[in-house]
């Protein structure tokens, strides 16, 4: 009876019959539609078929595709798709695993154009949406199978780009299937990710091969637009918790092709992710490539200024949103980098000597490449920040610059030697620039705490003028809170101030709290600055900028004094000459006095004072136009004329032009001398050990704080004493045994009871003993813990 049901077509079950109707004698004719109709109004009508259509169905595709019968192959294809685009109820779920299995088999197929086929059937099934979510389905085999379609290597150009387009439309119908459903999550697993991402990255990759801006239909058949398009789609539906798998793959697949260098297509890959993802997750993506260029940090320079390059595209893009908690991260990090390089850059130097000279130097300038991607990274970030994250960058960015006299943590500057640690002194300085530029604090005392300001003072007074000269800048960009630093560049005499049409407010209480302060520090580091012997014409084109935006900005009536009173001691500085300085630099400084004092003469709107300047230019204008900035940086400096008096500035003169209630003129008539004690704490950031050598360098001087020295060569004999004898405490502090260096402090000869306000430093007693050394010998006393004596803030 089987036999015979087989043999009869009447016998046969109905849904056999219908689908065998379906098929025409010829192929070429295509489906027959009255009976496609018929078989759909069945499968709508009896859902509980479907599932034993669906399975003739594939059993006669496969016996089509084993005996090459692509006629019927394609029929069946077209019948199954309008089966499931009519049908949505439960049972269709068992009709969907037949409809994959056939899929499947025409993707396994070595012809290109069943792979298309399947392809496009499973894009259309991938845009149905289903009722009730699948718990067993998995798509692994269309993974791996759309993967690799994508990397087709087809003999035929036009073949190779149809399968490489239908490759990338089924990973995208993949990611459209599996996304939105929880149960697929797995489709964000690294073995799915790691197969879909070079796929796509792959074929990005070939984007020159094929027109820039693609459109409609062409877009389409492009693989390089398909496959940015399903990576965008891709990224912008990616979790909190898959953004890592999906970003590792992409530096995984950027490593294996070499491109970060060059890293044209690195860039623009990142500009993609980070315009695609969320903005919340920005800060994965920094993270992912902050540790990648710690994978990479012995890579060749070029390797390692392409991934800082990469680095800096996505800071400027997360930097207008939110970059989550790795600022500090970022900038640590980058700084920690900016360290090694210059490690290999002096590693570089050390071998010049060497037979490999030339690649040395050609190491030394990538190592410069390097250097200026971090500093301009770090620059554009911080820039970015607001006020409140930049004040703290700038901060921790100080807090990194090696200073002389204090042991580094961060900066182990022993190892690179003297240049080495100028070499980060300058970059890390040059980083300080990029992130203050356009910074407008409200205030001075927030912006130059005295934290920043005394190693920012420190760097000022060392022996080079490059140094100075980004400190100077730093400040400018600081102080400058209104942009009039553009209006003031260059070093000249300005005929008429009011034209530059420079913006100011009235100085607030605050400010004038801040320079009350910190206003002496702010005129040492110019006084001190001036008289260097290596200053060049940029170093007193910023002091000119430095005094006039103090003015400014900053210059109320007695900072108006302490001014002139600084311009004055220059003056005179120059003209006692005791220090022996060239005469550039001293015909340098004079006409600083001038450029200066006919700016803020002008600021002040007061004509005797005016006049008496505009005196003083006129004979120098005759007499010794060397004395003028617009003369002094181009012709050589003769012998200073000290005798003739209409030449230089007279306080007396400035003195009368000013007297009146505004100003205390009598202040004018005590002569400006820097204050010796200023240089403890500008010369160095102070640590524990630091405190305690200051402590003892000041209470073991004889010398009383009101003592003036009154000459300047005095002064600069006592300033010599003082550095030397602070550099024998500060050895013997860092040295010493830490018991020792206890029972010295102890010593009623080295401890003043007027200086324990300031200097409370003394531990409290332990119970675990104290060590007290007597007659060369170490005693220990212990306590108990209820007869110690605490501070009131200490008991709870």
């Amino acid at each position: 009876l089987p036999g015979v049901c087989g043999c009869c077509g009447p016998l046969r079950p109905r849904y056999k019959r219908l689908v065998d109707n379906i098929f025409p004698e010829d192929p070429k004719d295509g489906l027959v539609k009255s009976d496609m109709e018929k078989l759909t109004f069945y499968a709508v009508s009896a859902p509980e078929k479907l599932d034993r259509i669906g399975a003739y169905l594939a059993e006669r595709l496969s016996r089509d595709v084993l005996r090459h019968r692509y006629g019927y192959v394609v029929i069946a294809m077209e019948a199954l798709d309008q089966l499931l685009m009519a049908c949505h109820s439960q049972s269709i779920k068992p009709f969907v695993e037949s409809f994959l299995h056939m899929v499947a088999k025409l993707l396994e197929s070595q012809e290109p154009d069943l792979q298309v086929l399947g392809t496009n059937s499973f894009v259309k099934f991938a845009n149905i949406e289903e009722d009730t979510p699948s718990y067993h389905r998995r798509y692994d085999f269309f993974v791996s199978q759309f993967s690799a379609m994508c990397h087709s290597t087809h003999e035929d150009p036009e073949t190779r780009t149809r399968i490489r387009v239908a490759g990338i439309k089924g990973l995208q119908g993949v990611v459209r299937k599996t996304v939105n459903d929880e149960l697929q999550a797995i489709i964000w697993e690294p073995q799915h990710m790691n197969k879909l991402i070079p796929s796509m990255l792959f074929n990005m990759q070939e984007a020159d091969d094929f027109d820039s801006s693609p459109s409609g239909t062409e877009r389409d058949e492009n693989p390089a637009a398909l496959a940015e398009s399903c990576f965008r789609e891709l990224l912008g539906r990616a979790a909190y918790g898959n953004m890592n798998n999906a970003l590792r793959p992409v530096l995984v697949h950027l490593d294996n092709h070499g491109l970060w260098d060059p890293n044209e297509f690195a860039v623009s890959c990142f500009r993609i992710i980070m315009y695609s993802i969320q903005a919340q997750h920005s800060h994965h993506v920094i993270q992912q490539v902050l540790g990648h260029l710690d994978t990479h940090n012995k890579d060749t320079p070029r390797v390692r200024a392409g991934i800082v390059q990469v680095l800096l595209e996505t800071v400027a893009i997360a930097a207008k949103g939110s970059v989550g908690p790795t600022v500090l991260e970022v900038f640590n990090t980058l700084l920690k980098h900016l360290r090694m390089s210059v490690d290999f850059e002096m590693g570089a130097d050390s071998r010049r000597g060497s037979a490999s000279s030339v690649s040395s130097r050609s190491k030394e300038s990538e190592e410069r490449i390097v250097q200026n991607a971090i500093i301009q990274t770090i620059g554009f970030f911080g820039g970015n920040l607001p006020d409140y994250q930049r004040a703290e960058v700038m901060m921790f960015i100080m807090g990194k610059v090696p200073v002389y006299g204090t042991p580094c943590h961060t900066l182990d500057t022993v190892k690179i030697g003297h240049l080495g640690t100028k070499r980060i002194q300058a970059m890390l300085l040059s980083s300080l620039i990029m992130v203050t530029s356009g910074f407008k604090a409200k205030t001075m005392a927030a912006a130059l705490p005295p934290l920043f300001l005394d190693p920012l003072f420190s760097i000022s007074l060392m022996e080079d003028s490059e140094l100075r000269q980004l400190v100077l800048e730093i400040l400018h960009n600081i102080i400058d809170r209104h942009d009039n630093r553009a209006k003031l560049r260059g070093i000249r005499i300005i005929p008429n101030v009011a034209a530059l049409k420079i913006k100011r407010e009235k100085i607030s209480k605050q400010d004038v709290s801040f320079m009350k302060k910190h206003g002496q520090q702010l005129y040492r580091h110019i006084y001190l600055g001036c008289k260097e012997e290596d200053n060049v014409h940029k170093n007193f084109e910023l002091l000119f900028t430095a005094l006039a935006l103090i003015t400014i900005e900053l210059a109320n009536e007695e900072v108006v004094i302490d001014l002139i009173r600084l311009a004055m001691a220059l003056q005179d500085m120059v003209l006692a000459n005791e220090e022996n300085m060239p005469m550039f630099i001293r015909c340098s400084i004079l006409a600083l006095v001038a450029a200066y004092l006919n700016f803020l003469s002008q600021m002040i709107a007061n004509p005797p004072f005016c006049q008496h300047v505009s005196k003083v230019l006129e004979m120098r204008n005759l007499e010794a136009p060397y004395l003028l900035p617009e003369h002094i940086f181009r012709e050589k400096c003769p012998t200073l004329e000290k005798d003739n008096r209409s030449l230089y500035f007279q306080t007396q003169e400035i003195a009368e032009s000013l007297a009146g209630p505004s100003y205390n003129v009598e202040r004018l008539s005590v002569p400006y001398v820097p204050q010796v004690t200023d240089e403890d704490r500008l010369s160095r950031r102070k640590s524990f050990v630091d405190t305690i050598s200051l402590q003892v360098d000041l209470l073991s001087s004889s010398l009383p704080d009101k003592v003036q020295s009154p000459t300047l060569k005095h002064y600069s004999r006592l300033e010599e004493q003082e550095k030397e004898k602070r550099r024998q405490v500060i050895e013997k502090f860092q040295k010493a045994p830490f018991e020792e260096i206890a029972a010295h402090c102890e010593d009623s000869h080295a401890f003043n009871l007027s200086f324990l306000p300031y200097f409370c430093f003394r531990p409290p007693p332990s119970p675990s003993g104290t060590v007290t050394i007597t007659a060369g010998h170490a005693q220990y006393h212990s306590v108990p813990v209820y007869e110690m004596k605490f501070p009131d803030l200490c008991v709870y």
